[in-house]
């Protein structure tokens, strides 16, 4: 038990130092020499740094520390340590590593600079600790009012950050920090997730026991049999029928369908992508 936690600490600490340093790689060897910003926290912490000149060293954990505080509050103890440690960390990383800069082109800045900024919050996040105060704050926000999912005040927000960075700095400016904030979005998104993504499928067939059989045994995937009622469609067919459900990762889905395709081509498969899956066979085949 105590080397199973002394693990789990010690890849924790290590996916936040590299989420530290790849943020800050962002940061410095892209955007600040442009004045690009990102959108949540750290883009309001560039914002006000461009304007005021005061250094982002500074800005970052003062102005997430308040939702570190929250957070510490509504999610718990660990969190909000080791929020605190990553924030202060790159803080420090900021001060003292000497960045280079990279590349003067500025759309490469905007996709290389979200992409590392992304990256970095994402190893963080699967470290268990947060860059960027954002999420936070709209977690908190949307369990005080039920008019606004979490993307809608993340979005509302990042609206507030790049107009304001139109009217403050100039419209190329505020494009180009859209780009990286996509770009910073959809590597945090892979980073989480991963490439093993899983998505649910369910398949309904008359044949649903040779597709059974084909996916536990020849693809050795897990599959649930559920029973289900039939609709009432124009034949007017009524009665009982088995449905398979299974939970695979996203490269898995293509030679699943074709798989059942050979089987039953006129089979009734629906999917969808799940955030996560605990346990079972889906994890268990993760971990070999």
């Amino acid at each position: 038990m105590v080397a199973t936690s002394l693990k789990t600490t010690a890849k924790d600490t290590l996916l936040i130092i590299a989420g530290i340093l790849c943020a800050g790689m962002g940061l410095k060897g892209f955007l600040l020499s442009s004045q690009f910003i990102d959108g949540g926290v750290t883009g309001v912490s560039m914002l006000v740094a461009n304007l005021f000149k005061i250094p982002l060293a500074v800005l970052i954990p003062l102005l997430n520390l308040p939702f570190i505080v929250l957070g510490y509050k509504q999610i718990g103890r660990s969190f909000a340590i080791k929020s605190t440690l990553a924030i202060a960390g790159l803080a420090v990383c900021l001060a003292v590593v000497d960045y280079p800069d990279v590349t003067p082109d500025l759309l490469l800045t905007a996709v290389f600079g979200g992409f590392f900024i992304g990256a970095g919050i994402g190893l963080a996040m699967r470290g268990g600790a947060v860059l960027d105060g954002t999420e936070v704050m709209a977690v908190l926000i949307t369990r005080r009012t039920s008019l606004l999912r979490v993307g809608d005040v993340i979005l509302l927000m990042n609206i507030v950050i790049f107009g304001s960075a139109a009217y403050f700095l100039n419209i190329e400016i505020a494009l180009y920090s859209m780009l990286t904030y996509f770009a910073a979005s959809k590597t945090i998104d892979f980073v989480v997730h991963g490439i093993e993504e899983y998505t649910a499928v369910i398949i309904v067939s008359q044949k649903h026991e040779a597709i059974h059989q084909m996916i536990s045994e020849e693809l050795k995937l897990g599959v649930t049999v559920l029973n289900s009622d039939k609709g009432y469609g124009k034949r007017g067919d009524s009665g009982t029928q088995k449905v398979l459900y299974s939970v695979i990762t996203r490269l898995e889905v293509s030679g699943l369908r074709d798989a059942i395709a050979d089987i039953d081509p006129d089979a009734f498969i629906v999917q969808h992508s799940l955030d996560d899956a605990r346990g079972g066979i889906v994890k268990q085949r993760a971990l070999h």
